[in-house]
């Protein structure tokens, strides 16, 4: 072959990757992955959910965690924009560590898990067994990494108690119908981020739309409530002003919120406006 029919022939390998670039996978094929991973998901053997879905609780801890050591080392504060952009972006580690690990987290399965249900491919019960499992071993996991941190974080001397009861605050420190309203939002969010992850082509679509939306939810101090369980617990444990009666109040809240947001204005408007030919 010479040189000039060479350069005539088009790269069909460089015509394939601008394809996957500019190519978006079709709604109702986002939907049916979503339906069909949500059934596999609600016909898991308990114990998988369970272990899966501690690992997550474990996972995510590592966003508050770095959270605490930029706010002890950085020189600003909240209300600082160089600040507040930096632990939003830390905050977002956790979450990408879940979501493209495939660990179970909650606040995921709130539009994941509801799709076959909407598809009349699984049951009500089925759900709530899959919400139950993954969300009391997200928060175990949760419960379990924050006892490990307090045990040996101090002795690492890189993050400060201040630094942790001053994140912890930022989420108590509302009146309840902002943590419940709220909530709805930071669920809403973490519903897109299933939609996106299942129609991303390669990884670093997925990690960008991971990055984009938890730190869009850690900007705006939002209550995730797997995310904050660590967050409110790490106040528990090392502030004298965050009370049980915060963590308690946080949590329920946050997670009637999240579920509401995930379920309805991801879940349920996602797969009534694809079903009747959207796409």
């Amino acid at each position: 072959m010479t040189v000039g029919d060479h350069t005539s022939e088009p790269n069909e390998e460089s015509t394939d990757s601008l394809l996957d670039v500019t190519e978006q996978t079709p709604t109702p094929e986002i939907l049916r992955s979503l339906v069909e991973s949500g059934e596999h998901e609600i016909h898991r053997e308990t114990s998988g959910l369970a272990l899966s879905g501690f690992s997550a609780g474990l996972d995510i801890g590592f966003g508050p965690v770095l959270m605490a050591v930029m706010l002890t080392l950085s020189q600003g504060g909240y209300g600082d924009l160089g600040t507040e952009l930096l632990l939003a972006s830390t905050y977002s580690v956790g979450f990408i560590f879940v979501i493209l690990g495939r660990s179970e987290l909650f606040t995921e399965h709130t539009t994941l898990a509801i799709m076959p249900v909407l598809a009349g491919r699984a049951t009500a019960r089925g759900l709530a067994r899959v919400w139950g499992v993954v969300y009391v071993s997200n928060l175990i996991g949760g419960v379990v990494f924050t006892l490990l941190v307090v045990t040996l974080m101090p002795n690492l001397g890189v993050a400060s108690p201040e630094a942790f009861g001053s994140i912890a605050h930022k989420l108590v420190d509302h009146d309840l119908e902002w943590l419940f309203v709220a909530g709805i939002f930071a669920g809403w969010l973490m519903g897109l981020v299933a939609w996106l992850v299942t129609a991303a082509q390669d990884t670093l679509s997925r990690i960008m739309f991971v990055w984009i939306v938890t730190a869009s939810i850690g900007i705006l101090h939002l209550p995730h409530s797997i995310a904050g369980n660590v967050e409110v617990l790490f106040g528990l444990f090392l502030s004298p002003t965050v009370t049980l009666a915060d963590y308690v109040a946080f949590l329920a809240l946050s997670t009637i919120g999240n579920a509401i947001g995930g379920s309805v204005f991801v879940g349920l408007l996602k797969y009534s406006h694809v079903v009747r030919g959207g796409g």
